[in-house]
């Protein structure tokens, strides 16, 4: 259903008979896109965020429309970024909407060549057992002149920049409780 288009909606004459003479706004816009509105306009709510890809921190507006994130911007109250984002953080809302994320536990039996989907429960279950199981393996409880060293080097852990603080806090204390010594952070390397 096209509107009939007659001289008078040409731009040029537009700009020429209206008041934008130099066709940089009204003169320049179609039907079109003067029916465009902004999916921030159309957005249920909106959620304050953090970037989850660096250790920077920006601050980003999330808009939820019936319970799907539709877009993310940066969040302009944020001391950190104070409103501005890199690519990265502009098109994190592919983290949540891409066709192709992983909503499974998925788990390859050794030789073999497919995945298979298990439940949490059970994915869990089989990281402690190997947790355990590589911390008794590697135990080193004294050196060699017996000087206590409660630790396992079986474990390590390399943790990503994508998790705040708080979370790093947490699984270095993990980690530590469990006599890992090997513990780095990307976002420190």
């Amino acid at each position: 259903m096209s509107a009939r288009k007659t001289l008078l909606s040409w731009p040029v004459v537009r700009q020429l008979t209206g008041t934008d003479p130099l066709g940089r706004g009204a003169a320049a816009q179609s039907q079109k896109t003067r029916d465009w509105t902004a999916r921030t306009e159309t957005a249920d709510r909106v959620v304050q965020s953090v970037c989850p890809y660096c250790a920077v921190g920006c601050g980003q507006r999330v808009y939820v429309k019936d319970e799907k994130v539709i877009q993310i911007e940066g969040d302009p109250d944020s001391p950190v970024s104070r409103g501005r984002l890199c690519p990265k953080g502009s098109a994190s809302e592919q983290l949540v909407n891409a066709p192709g994320r992983q909503r499974y536990m998925l788990y390859r039996r050794p030789h073999g060549t497919d995945w298979e989907r298990i439940d949490l429960e059970t994915a869990t279950d089989m990281v402690a057992d190997r947790v355990v199981a590589s911390r008794a393996a590697q135990w080193q409880d004294v050196d060699q002149e017996g000087h206590a060293l409660r630790r396992t080097m079986g474990i390590a852990a390399l943790g990503g920049a994508t998790l705040d603080n708080e979370e790093n806090y947490l699984i270095k204390k993990l980690f530590t409780a469990m006599g890992a010594i090997q513990i780095e952070n990307q976002a420190r390397i």
